[in-house]
């Protein structure tokens, strides 16, 4: 399966500055989509494609600090990198404290502005590997009955099943069943596996009523790491999920 390279999207009302920003980035091998107004790229923008943004802050239509809010609001968190000819420092501070990835000024040295793109990139990948983790560890933890969700939140807290037993008023025995359930589920093959693609994916677990935003129907995972096999780093080594 093929993989979509980055784009980085320009958004500039200056022609002559949208075509010297692509011929640099395409030279650097870099694709590249130029938009005239904020409007435009906001009408056009889809944010399942990696890649950064090169957002001018100053338009006539709507400003980059309002395209960076309503990215915010729609729950995008793509990187932008702002350009400013004249921008004040009050205003690269909320760029700033908004998630901005760098705030610079025309004109901005090649160098530089290919610095700032390829920080904002390698940014986009690891915020894209890491919702995808979290994305696949809550449809596991979808495919769980209520009981084995109380199990594994014990589980990963380092908890031994006698100690679990005790706490959920059952015997040993049925909590060695759901344990080897809970870990056939999450496809880990130890407890030190278990626990690091728990803490890989930020999915918090809570007792005794674990992972409650998580629906309790079954969800089945059928994407390129699900029943059919695969792989993702989590730490040291391998862990084949």
């Amino acid at each position: 399966m093929s993989r979509t390279p980055p784009t980085v999207f320009i958004v500039d009302d200056d022609a002559d500055v949208r075509r010297a920003l692509a011929r640099l980035l395409c030279a650097a091998r870099y694709v590249t989509r130029s938009f005239g107004s904020a409007s435009e790229f906001l009408a056009h923008h889809d944010p399942t494609v990696p890649g950064c943004l090169l957002l001018d802050l100053a338009m006539p239509d709507r400003s980059g600090l309002d395209v960076q809010s309503t990215l915010a609001d729609s729950d995008c968190h793509r990187p932008i990198i702002f350009l400013s000819g004249h921008g004040s420092i009050a205003e690269s501070v909320i760029a700033m404290r908004a998630g901005a990835v760098n705030f610079l000024t025309k004109p901005v040295e090649n160098e530089e502005l290919l610095g700032a793109v390829e920080e904002a990139i390698r940014m986009d990948e690891e915020q894209r590997r890491a919702t995808g983790l979290k994305q696949i560890v809550q449809e596991r933890i979808a495919t769980l009955t209520p009981r084995e969700r109380e199990v594994l939140a014990h589980v990963v807290e380092g908890r031994m099943n006698k100690q679990i037993a005790g706490d959920l008023g059952t015997v040993l025995k049925t909590i060695k069943v759901h344990r080897a359930r809970v870990m056939h589920k999450m496809r880990a093959r130890s407890l030190a596996q278990l626990v690091k693609l728990i803490a890989a994916s930020g999915v918090v677990l809570n007792r005794p009523e674990c992972t409650s935003e998580l629906p309790a129907h079954d969800v089945k995972y059928s994407g390129p790491m699900g029943p059919t096999g695969g792989s993702h780093s989590i730490g040291s080594g391998v862990a084949h999920w």
